[in-house]
């Protein structure tokens, strides 16, 4: 990551300069993926797991997520109520990516219904901390074709347990981005296959007010879509193509609002 000290009068604290707006990550992170194959436990059954599982995201990580999410990034949610019909269906969340912690915020959106997140396989390549990262929730992007079968089923499962399942189409982290980056369709056949709604996500940033307002760092602000259903009599390929077209729209719509505060500021090379 490049930077450079930014004019006093500009909102941003840095700029950051990239190349690729596909493959570009600025998450900060230099962890080497494992393998993740068909030998991967997608979907743990052990009962003594579960449980534990259990206990940790809803006893202990919750609580401190809930507690991190409102002061350390002001989050607020917009159309939250979006949610609250699919509360008896399993559902998909795609979002943008612009924080680390872009991933506990299913979970308290979400809540109570339980939250799942498509991650890279570096996410999972800790060995000490697999387990913990995976009874967050976390389904990792296999790194093998012979792990597709698997985390596929996974997602179905999850989602025929009625759960929610959360996917970021851009895959990398751009800190404080306020843009939405290309992405491909390629992840949306899953709502498809599985016959459920999606609902976009899209954060932005915002001006800290009132006792908060020495701030520097901007307060998150989430907004959630109506819920998307894919459309019945169009092949795969359209239908993914259709869903894309519909969260892309969505995401730059909310993006480009008035408020959306630039704290990074990015130039392409």
């Amino acid at each position: 990551m490049k930077s450079v000290n930014a004019p006093e009068n500009r909102a941003y604290k840095r700029v950051i300069y990239y190349s690729d707006e596909l493959n570009d990550d600025f998450a900060g992170t230099k962890i080497s993926a494992n393998t993740v194959d068909h030998t991967f436990p997608f979907v743990h059954k052990n009962p003594f797991w579960n449980a534990c599982a259990f206990v940790l995201y809803y006893v202990v990580a919750l609580p401190l997520v809930y507690l991190a999410a409102r002061l350390y990034l002001g989050l607020k949610f917009e159309n939250r109520r979006a949610l609250k019909g699919l509360r008896k269906s399993g559902f998909y969340l795609y979002g943008n990516h612009t924080q680390q912690l872009d991933a506990f915020v299913p979970a308290l959106a979400a809540f109570p219904k339980r939250a799942y997140i498509v991650a890279n396989a570096d996410a999972v390549s800790i060995p000490f901390l697999r387990n913990i990262v995976m009874m967050l929730g976390a389904i990792p992007v296999p790194t093998s074709p012979s792990g597709l079968r698997g985390f596929t089923k996974a997602l179905s499962t999850r989602i025929s347990q009625k759960r929610c399942v959360t996917e970021f189409p851009e895959r990398h982290i751009w800190p404080f981005y306020t843009g939405i980056r290309p992405f491909p369709d390629n992840s949306f056949h899953h709502p498809i296959r599985d016959n459920v709604p999606l609902v976009a996500m899209v954060t932005t940033y915002r001006r800290r007010r009132g006792l908060l307002a020495w701030v520097k760092r901007p307060a998150m602000t989430v907004t959630f879509s109506e819920p998307i259903l894919p459309l019945a009599g169009l092949s795969v390929q359209a239908a993914k193509t259709e869903l894309r077209d519909k969260v892309y729209a969505f995401m730059k719509e909310c993006s480009g609002a008035a408020g959306n505060v630039e704290y990074y500021h990015y130039v392409k090379k």
